[in-house]
Order: structure tokens, then C-alpha cells, then sequence
């Protein structure tokens, strides 16, 4: 049986409850009265407390800061039909939590911790949950550096810390996409597997480029010829060709999404062809002119399933099935969402009630 740990815990004098409002709530920007935080210091995790939410004290010296020794997830609790909150696949982001540290040389996260220090959070900020459809509590775990210390070198020291956001949908309508062929987002051997602080630096000034250009998102391709599609932007990319559910095999350069497995989950339980392969950019565009590809879309923990509308390469704009009409991923969409809602059966397993 797994030891019951001791995480103080010290309350906000005063809630914000009574100035959120919950019809607005913009993705990331609000956020719960507490957070969770833990350190990593002479090799072991100490000082566990849930504490109000607030600025962190550390030196400008941080590693953190200079090397990019930072990891993050991303994972929802929903509220449930009987008032009660579950937490959705805490164990396959905890997994994922601790492949991205060891890819940083960061120290890995004991579960107990993960796990108890996110329901003993929750369970403080239990009225934080929504109970609008479509709506959730984000959770962001992240660990980063600490050592102020200016050489080249692993910390000694982390900073470990669960935030939780109340949050709508990510996106309102289908994506507008441009198929990138400069710049790439995970290069073989790197760290495109990891949810490391630098793959999303890296991606911000192409990302601003495309939005000049009047897009919502990028299609990644690969690094060396940028023939093949790796994500869409900060999720994955899912098609529907011939009738089969096609995405983009895992790789170095691609990351194991949670939803992405999910999906492919339920996609094979509903009896839809999975394959997970290489998939190029020379099929894509093909499969749109002659109508084999009927469907495509994001998925990813804040995107859930979101349809891509428009899709441009090489300055050609390229319009796919009205998203109404997209009967694959529709139907996959409204099965997830009732399991992690609690309308149907969770068979697989996958919610954590707390």
C-alpha cells in the first residue's frame, strides 16, 4: 500500500472564486486559489505544501533560465454527473512526466507524489471545477532547475509545482493550417518526444509568421526533407483516408500524445482501421484533391478534437469536408468527451475519480 505523505498545506486568506467569471474563461490566464509545490534537494523530494498561488522566490541564476532544463504536462479533471471529480489518464501524463525528465537529466517524479500532491490540490480547490459542458480544470505539473549556478551542467536542485486553471474550449472553430517546409519543430536525436520548455521556444517565431499570413496553426514536417508530417502545431494530427483513421507513427521527433492514444483507442474499439505510419505531405494534398481524405484534425489535451478546415502549402489554399459532415472523428469526439464527463461507461479505465 502506498505510503500516505505529509504535504502541509497553508490556505489563501481570501478565495478569488467570487471575481472569476466562468463564461470567460480564457485558456491559461485564471487560476486557482492554490498550487502544489515540492523541491529536489540532496537527492530526494522534500518540503511537499499546497500553498496559495503566487510568485515562486529563486536566483536569476537559475539553470533553468540559462540551459533550458525545463519539463511540463498537460492533463484536465472534469466534473462528474454526481458532483464528483475525476481526473482524466493521470497515469499515462505522470509516465510521460518522467520520459521527458530523464531525456533532460532531470530528477524522475516518485508517483506518490505526482498523484497525492494533484488530489490533495484539487481537493482544496474542489469549487474551482467547472460544471459547464465543454469546460474542465487544466492541470499543469512542470519541474525546472534551480541550481544558481552559471556552468554547463545538470542541477543539483528542482523546483516541482502542479497549477490548475479552470478552462472552455481551446479552440471555437476548425484551424486554418499552413504546411511549414523551413523551419521544424524536433530534429532526430533531439528532444521532440519530450514536453521540454525548448520545443515551444522554437516554435514561436514561425508560428508568428504564419499568423501574419492569416493562419491559426502549423503542420510540422520533418527536419530533413519535409516531405513527411510530424504535428499540428502543439498537438498531433489525425487523418481519415479511405475510410481508415491514419496519424503520423511516434518518433524522437513526434510526441506520444495522450489524447492521440486515446483516440486510436476508441477509434479500434469502434471498429475504424487504425494505422500509424509515416504519412507525407505529397499524400495529403493528394487525398484532398481527389476525396480520399475526408477528415483531419488536432488532438491534444487543451485541443481535445479540433477540426482543420483550410489547409495551405506552397501558397495554395486547399479546403476540406465541412466539419459537420466528419462522421470518424465526430463520433470519436463525443464518446471521449462522455467518458471523461461520466455520461457512458468508462470501460478502458481511464478516469481517476478523486
Amino acid at each position: 500500500m502506498t505510503e500516505t505523505l505529509d504535504i502541509k498545506i497553508t490556505k489563501a486568506v481570501q478565495t478569488r472564486l467570487a471575481v472569476t467569471d466562468f463564461s470567460q474563461l480564457p485558456f491559461g490566464k485564471v487560476f486557482t486559489d492554490h498550487m502544489f509545490t515540492a523541491d529536489y534537494e540532496d537527492g530526494e523530494w522534500k518540503n511537499l505544501q499546497i500553498l496559495p498561488y503566487g510568485p515562486i522566490p529563486m536566483s536569476p541564476a537559475i539553470s533553468a533560465l540559462h540551459y533550458g532544463q525545463a519539463i511540463f504536462e498537460g492533463l484536465k479533471a472534469y466534473r462528474q454527473p454526481d458532483g464528483k471529480i475525476s481526473v482524466f489518464r493521470a497515469d499515462k501524463n505522470f509516465e510521460r512526466f518522467n520520459k521527458s525528465a530523464a531525456r533532460m537529466s532531470m530528477p524522475g517524479i516518485p508517483e506518490e507524489i505526482f498523484m497525492q500532491g494533484l488530489a490533495a490540490l484539487i481537493n482544496v480547490d474542489e469549487k474551482w471545477v467547472p460544471n459547464q459542458e465543454d469546460y474542465a480544470l487544466y492541470i499543469r505539473p512542470v519541474m525546472f532547475a534551480m541550481d544558481p549556478y552559471l556552468g554547463v551542467k545538470a542541477s543539483d536542485t528542482y523546483k516541482f509545482a502542479l497549477l490548475t486553471t479552470p478552462t472552455g474550449p481551446y479552440y471555437s472553430s476548425a484551424l486554418k493550417v499552413k504546411i511549414e517546409t523551413e523551419f521544424t519543430r524536433a530534429d532526430e536525436g533531439g528532444v521532440g518526444f519530450a514536453k521540454t520548455a525548448g520545443n515551444y521556444a522554437r516554435s514561436l517565431y514561425p508560428f508568428e509568421q504564419a499568423k501574419k499570413e492569416g493562419y491559426d496553426q502549423l503542420i510540422w514536417t520533418d527536419s530533413v526533407t519535409h516531405e513527411f508530417i510530424e504535428e499540428a502545431g502543439t498537438a498531433n494530427l489525425l487523418f481519415v483516408i479511405n475510410g481508415k483513421l491514419v496519424t503520423p507513427s511516434v518518433r524522437s521527433t513526434v510526441l506520444d500524445g495522450v489524447t492521440r492514444d486515446t483516440i486510436i483507442k476508441l477509434a479500434k474499439d469502434a471498429g475504424v482501421e487504425v494505422e500509424e505510419r509515416r504519412v507525407s505531405v505529397k499524400e495529403v494534398i493528394e487525398g484532398i484533391e481527389n476525396g480520399s481524405l475526408t477528415e483531419a484534425f488536432a488532438a491534444g489535451t487543451a485541443a481535445t478534437v479540433t477540426h482543420v478546415g483550410e489547409m495551405g502549402f506552397n501558397g495554395q489554399i486547399y479546403k476540406l469536408t465541412d466539419p459537420s459532415t466528419r462522421h470518424i472523428s465526430n463520433g470519436i469526439a463525443k464518446k471521449l468527451n462522455d467518458i471523461r464527463y461520466g455520461l457512458a461507461p468508462d470501460e478502458f479505465g481511464w478516469n481517476w475519480v478523486i
